[in-house]
């Protein structure tokens, strides 16, 4: 059979054929492009919707949960002291925080070991440190309170003079704890000043003082207007202070409100989530508003590569200030827990020869506290094990994404939005969302891992992005150009060069999970009991001893976490924290 061969013609010649390497780099960029749109939506999944069912619940029946909420005898005084708590504490933190910042800067070299002494309130959890301010100063029985009435001007008085329970209190003690947060990312930002700048307007002749607030302050404005977003979102947020506090004496605020709606039966999730919703939306105006603020944040990176820390005039008031605030915010709180948990009863004087460890064989001689120790490390590790590569890959998408402007600032936002939701919300959303259909978690550690993942995101990618910013590109650029490629690039370069940073991350993830409690009392189950929660149902019961001694032991738990993550993270694991 005789085969037809048809002539070339021109129009076969001019085919153009792509080049293999071409086409391996389309193939790339198109998987490199959809592996972005997986992971934010990702990040879309477990941030977004959640809120979004829980939020649809207030509107069912013709919005009745607004109605419920807002009709509510005494939601007038719940809005006023939600917002007292928050400013208030927002202005102690700032204040406190900045001043700690300084101090720190300013330590003479043989007192440089002081500087990790404001991030230690941190340590302690919230739940506990609450509970050693109600032993310093309860009105009747408080260590601190029967003291000053020794004095001779409150020696009448049968009671006080401090009422712990009031809401000026309250705030007092959440700005306390929020400075530590404010502490840390202001020293950062003391740390990534250029001290040339410092140096050259004090040989020009300017005072101290009006370096500080000409020259220091506007470079440190990325970290004072985060700074202070954060310190307000957690205190529009605050639960455990206004619950274990507040609820006596009447001081509710919108979170603890919520929780008492979840916590009838049948819960009210549609009035829940109504009361909710001011906080919602004052946190993503927040957010936007830092964003809006900051703008381009490489703008203010002030050095390459090289890493330094700026040196400012040893001063013996840094030492004061950091020595004193020490004393209010961890020592006298701790002292008071080791008493209570060494008593056999909690009473206003300690006798010495009546201190026992009765409390300590108690709690472990059941199997409620072990479980829920065991509960804490095994979710917190899991969390960590997950959020710590996702706020990596979240942190270089934000820093460097710039092929992909609009999934970049998705990422941003979506990453940013559980700083703006307080915990409250979410633990109601994901119990909500997972109680039902069609991914049903309640009862198991999963529920618990998710929403402890959730909340971990903004912390987990803001503290390696601020890592990946101060180290600039030009050690990236120079791995690029020697030809290694993505993957090479971020395990051989910049893993390595991040790791005090990463061992600082993990120490702090570490500290908020084990310490977390307002979504794990809201999501727990009986199996599921965690540090926090134990605590709070001995709280409850009265037994002020045991509650003392599970305290205590949270705090030796965070401690080892934190000692663990310092060594695998190197020595300034914990000034990178």
């Amino acid at each position: 059979m005789a085969i037809l061969t048809l002539p070339r013609t021109e129009e076969h010649e001019s085919v153009p054929t792509v080049p293999n390497g071409m086409r391996n780099t389309a193939v790339r960029a198109g998987a490199r492009r959809m592996g972005v749109v997986a992971f934010t939506a990702l990040l879309a999944y477990l941030v977004v919707l959640p809120i979004v069912r829980l939020q649809l619940t207030a509107f069912e029946d013709g919005a009745a949960g607004y109605s419920r909420a807002f009709g509510l005898s005494r939601i007038g005084q719940i809005l006023w002291y939600t917002l007292g708590l928050a400013i208030g504490s927002l202005a102690i933190a700032m204040v406190l925080g900045t001043a700690l910042a300084w101090a720190a800067s300013r330590l003479p070299r043989r007192f440089a070991f002081l500087e990790v002494l404001p991030i230690l309130p941190i340590v302690i959890p919230a739940v506990a440190s609450i509970v050693g301010w109600a032993f310093l100063l309860s009105p009747r029985p408080g260590y601190l309170n029967a003291m000053l009435r020794n004095l001779p001007w409150w020696s009448h008085l049968e009671e006080g003079p401090v009422d712990i329970y009031s809401i000026e209190w309250i705030v007092i003690i959440t700005g306390f704890s929020l400075s530590s947060f404010v502490f840390m990312f202001v020293r950062s930002g003391f740390e990534n000043i250029n001290s040339e700048m410092i140096e050259a307007a004090q040989v020009s002749g300017m005072p101290e003082w009006k370096v500080f607030f000409r020259i220091t302050l506007p470079l440190l404005r990325p970290t004072l207007i985060y700074g202070s977003g954060v310190a307000l979102l957690l205190g529009l947020g605050q639960f455990t202070g206004p619950l274990l506090l507040g609820t006596n004496s009447g001081v509710s605020v919108l979170t603890t409100e919520m929780y008492f709606q979840i916590s009838d039966s049948p819960a009210q999730f549609a009035t829940a989530a109504a009361l909710g919703s001011p906080l919602l939306v004052v946190g993503v105006v927040v957010v936007f508003a830092q964003k809006a603020m900051l703008g381009n944040q490489r703008r203010f990176v002030t050095h390459g590569g090289k890493a330094f820390k700026s040196q400012g005039r040893p001063s013996k008031a840094g030492v004061a200030v950091i020595l004193v605030f020490s004393l209010l915010s961890t020592i006298l709180p701790l002292l008071a827990l080791v008493f209570v948990a060494l008593s056999r009863y909690w009473r206003g004087t300690i006798d010495f020869s009546t201190l026992t460890f009765d409390n300590f064989r108690t709690i472990f001689s059941g199997t409620a506290v072990p479980a829920a120790v065991g509960n804490s490390l095994m979710f917190s590790f899991a969390a960590m094990a997950i959020v710590l590569p996702l706020g990596f890959v979240a942190a270089g998408l934000i820093g460097r994404g710039q092929r992909y402007p609009a999934l970049r600032l998705l990422v941003d936002v979506l990453v940013s939005m559980p700083l703006g939701v307080p915990a409250v919300i979410f633990g109601a959303a994901f119990l909500l969302t997972y109680t039902t259909g069609p991914i049903i978690l309640y009862g198991t550690p999963w529920v618990v891992i998710l929403v402890y993942v959730t909340l971990m995101l903004p912390f987990a990618t803001r503290m390696q992005l601020s890592s990946m910013l101060a180290l600039g590109d030009s050690y990236l650029e120079a791995s690029r150009v020697s030809g290694a490629g993505f993957v090479a690039t971020n395990v051989k370069i910049l893993l390595p060069l991040m790791r005090g940073s990463l061992g600082g991350t993990a120490a702090l993830l570490f500290v908020l999970l084990t310490h977390e409690f307002t979504a794990s009392l809201l999501v727990r189950a009986s199996r599921t009991q965690v540090m926090g929660t134990i605590l709070f149902e001995y709280w409850s019961n009265g037994g002020y001893p045991l509650v003392a001694a599970v305290a205590l032991v949270m705090t030796g738990v965070t401690a080892v976490g934190v000692t663990a993550a310092m060594l695998a993270g190197g020595a300034d694991a914990m000034s990178k924290m």
